[in-house]
């Protein structure tokens, strides 16, 4: 009798269950002004309504700078006397722009001129860059005229020498250089040929007609290389189009490859065309820093440094896997090379943070080394003469990131350095000095903060634009010599940025995998955000190891599409797992040799955390994306941690990193090894061979024209989620590269909302809504 009162009652309590269920299934509709109030969250729509935000200032010379203050009614171009610290307007914006508009036949707003840098001729004009252009100009005339700086001889990349009087390039796989002021060419090498040129720049991710060299300071030499890619195998794209496509086709090394891309060092007396080579065999296509020969932000070669009289020069040879660095010395008239140092490791070296760490002192007979081996990034002293190790010059708890200045006649060194004050977020760059002779490290930008630091050419001052996430940028002028303040430059206002509705992402800590290592990340929540709903997660990865998911730690008023994605009904997150750099060398190592950890177990660790810690966070309804490496810890998230993860957006993913070029993976998985079954240490970190495990719903998303991550990858993957009967989605999009350009970056990016939207809300995106940018003025 008790069961038949029980049975009603549980079926109306199961009826009220489908029914919620249903409701919840369906979800809500999206209209496209939900679409459209998510856009304004995006870079190209907020980072306007920030004023006087100053992060780059460029010196003219030693005592004075320029930068752009940007506000309501435009931009002013101001320049800085550093002696004084007052501030005047560059130029007369008005007639600068009437003047350009006349040379380029198109209207040019005063207010808005999109002048990306300026020089002082020496004639007296106005050096004017713009719109990829260089404009001469004459503001003092009655009638003021701007001229297009039509480049002399070829149209080669050059790159110039340190006197501006000629410029070095390639062409037909020899090195050339040219007049600046008559356009007169000079070849210099006569024996390059195909595949076996000089100064060519070729990592096979990365393929440009860029020379790679460095000029002696007297601009007399250059040193480069021979770079014989002969027997390096080839990869091969086709374009899409109606008819015959065409074939690309290209030098791309393989991991395991047994031919891969080899360079032979010379050094080139321009004067004389004389080309010597280094006494030595051919060197690995590697650096100290990076998966190229060419690293640093201006594009050279970070690894070669000449001394200041140009007699002789000191470079860095690095293995193939990355283990083992030879510190080298070589006679420039001779050609003799002397290795005076080296430096072995049990993973992988590297001399420092986006920068090269290491430099050449041949008047002390000495050199500073970057290494991590006390398990921080410190800068040691060595002495030439013997190769010993003279002393440390930094030590203890956190890292030198990038040196930005060595004086040898005050024996000082001036850094950016992080976790090296207790109490501050570790990702933060603070700025130092410090004698190469020893003694404790002197704080000059002690803000507890991110610092950008731009020293003026003779290194007297610097400019200190300082922020986080959360609180916009302070621009300050500094002395070096102690820190002082001379001057404050801007203070940025978000008032109207605040006033459109934008909230600061939220810093936050969580515990790593271990359960003791802090992992920092970011969250952003709708700005209407109410702590009685559940929200789906959706984690934005990028696994490293050579950078995290988060980025930099300065203020940005959009940080892709994080802000305009939680609009749509999402919390999502951003977590620096295990294996990332900027801590400890122990940190960064976390998961060497197995790149298919992905710094996924800290990526779930880390969110569960935060679904105990906030009750608004649905833990079953996590979703993850991320492009490149991102793209690979996403399909590797769903395969992984099909239970926990339920939707993926894998953008352009390195899947195996066997059909990726040799360098990058070499360096954090090693040399691939395998046994006599065939089974080896790539087998794990393949997607494909996870893919049987897909549970969610998942993306792939590529470009056919990738040649960085060649779409191949994705096709793998794809091939196996086939062949293991599971469903999943795919995006090709035609004849783009790893980076999709415009248009179709704002289509992935609406496709990738409706795919959040659809599966892991359970809500009904509107029909084609297209994102659109501001059209350039």
């Amino acid at each position: 009798m008790a069961s038949n009162t029980v049975r009603p009652h549980l079926a109306g309590m199961l009826a009220l269950a489908l029914l919620a269920g249903g409701a919840h299934a369906q979800g809500r509709t999206l209209s496209a002004d939900d679409y459209a109030r998510a856009a304004r969250f995006l870079g190209f729509n907020a980072a306007p309504l920030v004023d006087h935000a100053v992060q780059d200032v460029k010196w003219l010379d030693d005592g004075h700078f320029w930068y752009v203050d940007h506000d309501a009614r435009g931009d002013r171009y101001l320049t800085v006397d550093a002696a004084t610290g007052k501030a005047a307007p560059a130029f007369d914006q008005a007639k600068l722009a009437a003047a350009l508009a006349k040379a380029g036949g198109k209207p040019v707003k005063a207010e808005k001129l999109g002048v990306r840098d300026f020089g002082i001729a020496a004639d007296g004009r106005l050096d004017v860059q713009r719109g990829g252009k260089r404009y001469l100009c004459d503001l003092k005339a009655a009638a003021p005229s701007c001229a297009e700086k039509a480049a002399k001889g070829g149209k080669e990349p050059g790159v110039l020498s340190p006197d501006k009087k000629r410029e070095a390039f390639i062409r037909d796989w020899n090195l050339w250089v040219r007049d600046v002021a008559t356009g007169k060419e000079t070849r210099l090498t006569t024996d390059g040929v195909e595949n076996y040129g000089y100064a060519t720049d070729n990592a096979g991710w990365k393929h440009t007609d860029n020379a790679i060299l460095v000029w002696s300071p007297d601009s007399t030499k250059i040193a480069t290389f021979q770079q014989d890619q002969r027997k390096t195998g080839d990869m091969y794209l086709v374009t899409t189009n109606v008819g015959h496509p065409r074939l690309l086709q290209w030098k791309y090394p393989l991991v395991g490859d047994k031919d891969v891309t080899m360079i032979e060092r010379v050094v080139i007396d321009v004067a004389a065309g004389k080309v010597t080579r280094l006494k030595m065999p051919p060197d690995q296509h590697r650096s100290s820093l990076c998966d190229d020969v060419s690293c640093g932000r201006d594009g050279g070669w970070d690894d070669v440094k000449w001394a200041p009289d140009g007699k002789t020069l000191a470079f860095v040879s690095t293995s193939r896997d990355h283990k083992h660095e030879w510190f080298r010395i070589a006679d420039a008239a001779t050609g003799a090379v002397r290795t005076v140092f080296e430096e072995q490791v049990p993973t992988y070296y590297e001399s420092g943070n986006d920068q090269v760490n290491w430099f050449y002192l041949p008047e002390s007979h000495e050199a500073i080394w970057f290494s991590e081996r006390s398990n921080w990034g410190q800068l040691y002293l060595y002495d030439l003469d013997t190769g010993r190790l003279k002393h440390a010059v930094t030590s203890g708890e956190g890292n030198v990131t990038q040196v930005l200045r060595v004086d040898p006649k005050t024996r000082t060194v001036w850094f950016r350095g992080v976790g090296r004050t207790p109490g501050v977020n570790p990702y933060y760059q603070q700025f130092w000095k410090v004698g190469l002779d020893g003694g404790q490290p002197q704080l000059l930008a002690p803000e507890d903060a991110d610092h950008t630091i731009t020293l003026s050419p003779d290194g007297t001052y610097f400019v200190d634009s300082y922020s986080t996430p959360t609180t916009p940028p302070v621009a300050v002028l500094r002395r070096a010599d102690d820190g002082a303040t001379v001057a404050p430059v801007a203070r940025a206002d978000v008032g109207r940025l605040l006033a459109a509705g934008w909230k600061a992402p939220e810093p936050f800590t969580v515990k790593a995998r271990d359960g003791r290592t802090d992992l920092y990340g970011l969250m952003f929540k709708p700005t209407d955000f109410d702590p009685a709903k559940k929200y789906p997660v959706v984690d934005y990865i990028y696994p490293g190891p050579q950078t995290g998911s988060v980025g930099s730690r300065s203020f940005a008023a959009a940080r892709g599409d994080h802000q305009a994605l939680a609009e749509l009904g999402f919390v999502v997150v951003a977590i620096d797992g295990m294996g990332t750099p900027w801590r400890s060398k122990a940190f960064h190592d976390a998961y060497f040799g197995n790149i298919g950890d992905n710094t996924l177990p800290d990526q779930v660790a880390g969110i569960k955390e935060l679904g105990k810690r906030y009750p608004w966070i649905d833990l079953d309804r996590v979703g993850i994306w991320g492009h490149s490496g991102g793209g690979n810890a996403t399909a590797g998230a769903l395969f992984r941690y099909p239970d926990f993860f339920k939707v993926g957006w894998a953008e352009s993913g390195n899947h195996d990193n066997r059909n990726y070029e040799d360098d990058w993976a070499e360096k954090w998985q090693g040399l691939l090894v395998a046994d006599k079954d065939g089974k080896g240490n790539y087998d794990d970190q393949a997607n494909q061979n996870h893919a049987a495990n897909l549970k969610g719903h998942l993306m792939l998303v590529h470009g056919t024209l990738d040649d960085n991550v060649p779409p191949y990858e994705t096709l793998l993957v794809a091939e196996a989620l086939i062949k293991a009967n599971k469903d999943f989605d795919m995006l090709l999009i035609p004849n783009v590269h790893h980076g999709y350009g415009m248009p179709a970056t704002l289509y992935a990016m609406r496709r990738r909302w409706d795919y959040f939207v659809r599966y892991l809300a359970g809500d009904t995106p509107p029909s084609g809504f297209e994102i659109k940018a501001p059209k350039p003025d």
